[in-house]
C-alpha cells in the first residue's frame, strides 16, 4: 500500500492552538520536517510561532523548536537578519539541524550571515556588544576550521573580524610560515583600510622567524614586502643590524631587494640609520649604505643590458627607410622605436651611422630626439653630464643659437630620465638651471627632468621652485611643472600642495597647465587609498573635463594594484557615463592599475568596452590590456586585440599596435603563436605608405617596445619584492599622456624592468657560474634576426612557341640573314617575346625545408649575467653539487622544476611573475678554491671640445662620440661637406 503525500500542513498547524504542551511541542518538531514544502503556508502562523518561542512555561526543548521554525521561515521568506536572530536563539536545536541531510544551504546561508554580523560589528569597534551566542557560533567556526586543516578559511575570517589571536593561534600550533604569507597577501592584495593593514603587518613581524643561511628562508620574499609595505626603518634597520655579525649575505640581500621595491625617502632614511660599526662589521654597513643609495643595482642592471644586447639592427634600418624622416610625427616615431630598443644598453650605433636623418629634427623633435638620449643611457649617472655635455645649458645661461633651446631642454629631460632610481645628487643642478632659464623650452625640460629624478624626495624647496615656474602661467612650462610638482611629492598626500595645486588649476586658462596639474594631484595621493576619497570626490564633481579626467587617474593611483572593487565599479561607471571622451577613454585605461596583479582577470573585464560604439573607449581597452598583460604574453588579449588592429578609427588601430607590443614583449615564437604574425604587421604597416599616420606612428613604437631594452627587459608594475614597483607604474601613467605630448612617451622607460640572474659573491664580485633552466631552450630563446631581403635566384620556364610565331620568326630571321645586319645567334639569346607567345613566367627557387631528426633538448645550461624571462624562473635550478648556491629562492612561487620535463606555459602566463631573478647573493661552497670572475669594460666617456666638429673636412663623421655636438641638432651646426667632383662615363652608355 501506497503511503499518500502530505498536501497540507493545516491539520498540524492547528495543533499548535491546542492547550497542551505535548502537542504543541509536536507539531513544532513535525512542522521543522515539512517547511521546506509548506513555508508560504506556515508564514501565516509565524506570530504565533514567534510567541511559543517567548513561552516561558514551555520546555526548552519546545522553545529551542519553535526558534528553529521561525529561522527557517525567514529563511524561505528573504529575511535573513531574523532568521540568523532566531537562529541564535535556536540553541542546541540549530546545531542538531546542521547534521540533518538536506538542510545544507539553509545552515550555510545562516552561518554566512552570521560571519557579516560578527564582521561588522568587529570592524565597527564593537566587539564588547557581540551577542554571547554569535560569539559562540564563530568560536565554533574557527574551531572546526582549525581542527579540519581549513586554516585560510580560518584567516581569512580573522582577518576581516579583527580577530588577529586567531592566526597567532594557528602559527603556534603549526609553525608553518606559508600561514603568515598568506595572512601577508591577503592583507596587502585586498582593500583592507590603511590604518587596520599597518596594524596587521605590525603584528606579523615579530612572528617571522629571523633569516638564516642554515633554515632554508625561503620567506625572505614575504619578509621584504612587508618591509617594503610598511616603509618603517625603525623596524627594517634592527633588523640588517641584527644579521650583520653571523648573516652578512642574508643583509646584503635583504639590501639588494629592499631597493627594488622601496620609495626613495625610505631607503634613504635606512641608509642615514645604519650604524658606523665596529673594526669587523664597518666594511659590511659601508656596503650596505652603498646598496641603499640604489647606484649598485643601477650598475650592475646597466652592465648586464650592454653584455647581452639583441638588438636588431634591420628593423631600424627598414623602419628609417620607410618613414619620411622630414614628417615631425614619423621622425619622433622612429626616435622613440630606437630609444626603447636601446633603453639601458648604452648602444648609440643606430644614432651614429644616421647623423643626416637625425640633422632633420627640428622644434619639439630636436627635444624629443635628445630627450631619447636619457632612454639610450639610462642608468648611466656616472656619465651622464659627459655624455649630455654639448646640449645642457652653459653656466652663463640659455644659447641665444635658434634652436638650441629645444636641444638644451630635451639634455635637461634626459639628464632626470639618467639619474631616474640612482639617488644622485644631480636634483640640485637641475634646480639651478631651472631657477636661471628663461626660455619655456628649456624651463619643460629642466621641470621633467627634476620631477623624474627627484621623484619621491618629498622636498618642499623644489616644490617651491617648479611652484615659481608654475606661477609664470606659460602653457609649456607650466605643464611640466604640474607633472614635476606631483612626482616631487609623490605618495605623500600633503594637503597643503594638493589645495595649492588644485587652485591654480581652476584659475589658468591654459589647458595645458590644468593637465599637468590633475595628473600630479594623482600622483600626490599614490597608494593612499581612502585617505585620497574626499579629493577623488571633489575632482569628478568639477564641470572641467581635464579636472575629471585627474581624478579617474586619482582613483587609479591611489588604489593602484589593490583590485578594490568599489574603485573598479567606479571606473567602470565613468567609462560609460562621462559626457567626455577624454575621460571616458582614461577611466578603460586607468583599469590596468588597479588589476596589473591579476592580468588574466582584465580580458574578461574589458571584452564588452573594446566592443564599444564609442572609439574613445575602444581605446582605452587596448591601453588597459597592454598595461596590465605586459610581458604576459596572455592570448586571451591578444585576441581581444588582433581585430582591433583593423578598427576603422586610426587611434584605436594605434592603441592595438602599441598594446600587442607590451604583452608580446619577451615572448619567443615558440611560446607565443602570434609573434610572428605580429612582427609581420608591424612591419607591414610601417611600409605602407597609404597607411594613417597615426597608424604606423602605433607600429613603429611598437616595434621599440616588442624589442625593449635589447630584448632583455619586460614590463611588470610589480616589483621583485611583491610590491607595487613605483617607478613603473608613474612611467606608465606618463606614457599614456603621449596622446597630448609625444615626449612623454620616453618615460615609458622607467618601467623597464631587466630580466636576468645576475649573481654575486660575498664580496659582491660577480662570479663564473652555471645553473640549469629546466625547459626546451626553444619556448625562452631570443627571436630570430630579420634576414636581409636578397633577390632570390629565378629559374626560367620554357617558353612555349606557337607554331604561327615560330613561322613569323623564320622568315624575319630569313630576311635579316639576307640583309647581314644581325647575327643569328645573338637574335636566338636576346629573344624579346612577341605578341601571341605565352608569357615567361620566374619561379623563386624554393628554400629547403630540411629538418634535422635531432630532438630538441629539454633543458639548457646558463651562465651567470644571462637573460632569464619571468616565466623561465619557474624552471630555474641550481646544481646541488654546484659551488654557489643562492641564499634565497630563484622565485616566491613554490613551483619545482624537473628536469627533463617540459613545462606547460599556458598556465604560468596568466599570472604576474612578482618576485625572482634580479641580484642574487651566493653562498661559496668551496670558499678555499679560487673563484674565477666576469670583468667589465669601462669604456671612459669624454665630452670632445667644441672646435672636434671643424677639425675634419665633415665634422659629422660617423666614428666621432656621439657624446659630441657632431649630432647636429643646432640648426647653427656645420652642414656635411659637399661630395667630390667627379666625371660620369656616358661612354659605357653606348655598350
Amino acid at each position: 500500500m501506497v503511503a499518500r503525500s502530505q498536501s497540507s500542513a493545516a491539520g498540524i498547524l492547528a495543533l499548535l492552538s491546542e492547550p497542551d504542551p505535548v502537542f504543541k511541542q509536536h507539531a513544532l518538531k513535525s512542522l521543522n520536517s515539512l517547511v521546506s514544502r509548506f513555508w508560504a503556508e506556515i508564514s501565516e502562523d509565524i506570530a504565533l510561532i514567534e510567541s511559543l518561542y517567548d513561552n516561558d512555561k514551555l520546555p526548552k526543548e519546545a522553545r529551542d523548536s519553535a526558534a528553529l521554525l521561525a529561522s527557517k521561515v525567514y529563511y524561505y521568506l528573504g529575511e535573513y537578519d531574523e532568521s540568523l536572530s532566531f537562529a541564535l536563539g535556536a540553541g542546541s536545536a540549530f546545531e542538531a539541524e546542521s547534521r540533518v541531510p538536506g538542510s545544507e544551504e539553509y545552515i550555510e546561508t545562516v552561518m554566512s550571515k552570521a560571519i557579516d554580523r560578527y564582521v561588522e560589528l568587529q570592524a565597527d569597534g564593537k566587539g564588547d556588544k557581540v551577542d554571547p551566542r554569535l560569539k559562540h557560533i564563530i568560536e565554533n567556526i574557527f574551531q572546526r576550521c582549525i581542527s579540519e586543516g581549513e586554516f585560510k578559511q580560518a584567516i581569512g575570517i580573522a582577518l576581516e573580524s579583527h580577530r588577529l589571536d586567531v592566526i597567532s593561534t594557528i602559527y603556534k600550533q603549526t609553525r608553518d610560515i606559508s600561514i603568515l604569507c598568506y595572512a601577508m597577501d591577503a592583507v596587502i592584495d585586498t582593500g583592507l583600510s590603511l590604518s587596520y593593514h599597518d596594524t596587521v603587518l605590525r603584528f606579523l613581524y615579530p612572528l617571522f622567524p629571523p633569516p638564516s643561511v642554515k633554515s632554508d628562508s625561503q620567506h625572505l620574499h614575504a619578509l621584504t614586502r612587508l618591509l617594503v609595505t610598511l616603509s618603517d626603518p625603525s623596524l627594517t634597520v634592527p633588523l640588517l643590524v641584527s644579521l650583520v655579525p653571523k648573516e652578512k649575505l642574508f643583509a646584503y640581500q635583504l639590501a639588494f631587494d629592499l631597493v627594488e621595491g622601496g620609495a626613495r625617502d625610505y631607503l634613504e632614511s635606512i641608509r642615514t640609520s645604519l650604524p658606523d660599526g665596529d673594526n669587523d662589521s664597518k666594511p659590511i654597513f659601508d656596503k650596505l649604505r652603498s646598496i641603499f643609495t640604489g647606484q649598485e643595482s643601477v650598475k650592475l642592471y646597466l652592465e648586464f643590458l650592454k653584455k647581452n644586447n639583441h638588438v636588431d639592427s634591420l628593423i631600424l634600418k627598414h623602419t628609417k627607410d620607410a618613414l619620411e624622416p622630414r614628417s615631425s610625427i614619423y621622425h619622433t616615431a622612429l626616435t622613440l622605436q630606437n630609444a626603447f630598443m636601446h633603453s639601458g644598453t648604452t648602444s648609440d650605433v643606430f644614432l651614429r651611422e644616421n647623423l643626416e636623418w637625425l640633422g632633420l629634427a627640428s622644434n619639439w623633435s630636436k627635444f624629443t630626439a635628445t630627450a631619447g638620449l636619457g632612454v639610450i643611457h639610462k642608468g648611466y649617472f656616472e656619465q651622464g653630464m659627459t655624455i649630455l655635455g654639448p646640449y645642457l645649458p652653459q653656466t652663463g645661461g640659455e644659447s641665444g643659437v635658434p634652436g638650441a633651446a629645444y636641444s638644451e631642454g630635451g639634455a635637461l629631460y634626459a639628464l632626470g630620465l639618467i639619474n631616474a632610481g640612482c639617488g644622485t645628487d644631480v636634483s640640485g643642478y637641475l634646480r639651478d638651471t631651472l631657477r636661471n632659464a628663461q626660455g619655456e623650452i628649456v624651463q619643460h625640460g629642466a621641470a621633467l627632468g627634476l620631477g623624474i629624478a627627484a621623484m619621491g624626495s618629498n622636498n618642499l624647496e623644489t616644490f617651491e621652485d617648479l611652484k615659481n615656474v608654475l606661477f609664470q602661467d606659460s602653457a609649456v612650462a607650466g605643464e611640466a611643472a604640474g607633472y614635476g610638482m606631483g612626482l616631487i611629492m609623490l605618495g605623500t598626500a600633503a594637503e597643503e600642495p594638493v589645495r595649492e595645486m588644485l587652485s591654480y588649476a581652476r584659475e589658468t586658462q591654459h589647458e595645458k597647465i590644468i593637465r599637468g596639474l590633475a595628473i600630479g594631484i594623482a600622483f600626490v595621493f599614490y597608494g593612499k587609498q581612502e585617505q585620497a576619497n574626499s579629493t577623488i570626490k571633489a575632482l569628478l564633481e568639477e564641470t572641467d573635463p581635464i579636472l575629471r579626467y585627474g581624478g579617474v587617474y586619482t582613483v587609479a593611483l591611489a588604489y593602484a594594484g589593490t583590485s578594490n572593487n568599489d574603485a573598479v565599479r567606479k571606473l567602470l561607471h565613468i567609462a560609460v557615463s562621462d559626457v567626455s571622451d577624454d575621460v571616458r577613454r582614461a577611466a578603460v585605461t586607468s583599469l590596468a592599475f588597479l588589476l596589473f596583479k591579476n592580468p588574466s582577470q582584465v580580458p574578461r573585464i574589458v571584452q564588452l568596452l573594446s566592443e564599444s560604439y564609442n572609439p574613445h573607449v575602444r581605446c582605452g581597452a587596448t591601453l588597459a590590456l597592454g598595461i596590465a598583460c605586459a610581458g604576459t604574453g596572455l592570448q586571451d588579449a591578444v585576441e581581444i586585440l588582433e581585430p582591433m588592429t583593423k578598427d576603422s578609427v586610426d587611434f584605436v588601430r594605434q592603441g592595438a599596435l602599441v598594446a600587442l607590443g607590451m604583452i608580446l614583449l619577451e615572448q619567443s615564437e615558440a611560446s607565443s603563436p602570434s609573434l610572428a604574425s605580429t612582427r609581420a604587421l608591424y612591419n607591414k604597416i610601417v611600409s605602407d605608405k597609404h597607411e594613417d599616420p597615426m597608424a604606423r606612428f602605433g607600429a613603429a613604437l611598437a616595434q621599440g617596445l616588442i624589442d625593449a631594452g635589447g630584448r632583455n627587459v619586460t614590463i611588470n608594475l610589480q616589483s621583485r619584492a611583491g610590491s607595487r614597483n613605483t617607478n613603473a607604474i608613474v612611467g606608465m601613467v606618463m606614457f599614456c599622456q603621449f596622446w597630448y605630448w609625444y615626449p612623454l612617451a620616453h618615460c615609458a622607460c622607467l618601467a623597464f624592468e631587466p630580466t636576468g640572474i645576475i649573481g654575486l659573491n660575498g664580496d659582491l664580485k660577480v662570479p663564473k657560474f652555471e645553473f640549469t633552466s629546466n625547459a626546451r631552450p626553444s619556448l625562452f630563446a631570443y627571436p630570430s634576426a630579420v634576414k636581409p631581403q636578397k633577390k632570390e635566384a629565378a629559374t626560367k620556364v620554357a617558353t612555349a612557341v606557337l607554331s604561327t610565331t615560330a613561322k613569323v620568326k623564320a622568315r624575319e630571321k630569313k630576311k635579316a640573314a639576307a640583309d647581314g645586319d644581325v647575327n643569328m645567334e645573338s637574335d636566338d639569346k636576346g629573344e624579346g617575346k612577341a605578341e601571341g607567345d605565352v608569357e615567361t613566367k620566374e619561379t623563386p627557387a624554393k628554400p629547403s625545408n630540411s629538418k634535422s631528426g635531432r630532438k630538441e633538448s629539454p633543458s639548457e645550461t646558463l651562465q651567470n649575467f644571462t637573460r632569464v624571462t619571468p616565466a623561465q624562473l619557474a624552471y630555474i635550478s641550481f646544481p646541488t653539487n654546484g659551488r654557489y648556491q643562492p641564499v634565497r629562492g630563484v622565485t616566491a612561487k613554490s613551483t619545482t622544476a624537473r628536469a627533463g620535463k617540459t613545462p606547460l606555459l599556458s598556465k604560468q602566463q596568466e599570472e604576474k611573475y612578482a618576485s625572482g631573478g634580479g641580484i642574487l647573493i651566493l653562498v661559496d661552497k668551496r670558499p678555499e678554491e679560487e673563484g674565477e670572475f666576469i670583468e667589465f669594460e669601462t669604456a671612459a666617456v669624454t665630452a670632445p671640445a667644441p672646435e672636434v666638429a671643424t677639425s675634419t673636412p665633415n665634422g659629422n663623421a660617423p666614428g666621432a662620440p656621439l657624446s659630441g655636438p657632431h649630432i647636429a641638432l643646432d640648426e647653427s651646426a656645420p652642414e656635411s661637406d659637399p661630395p667630390e667632383s667627379f666625371e660620369y662615363p656616358f661612354d659605357s652608355d653606348n655598350n
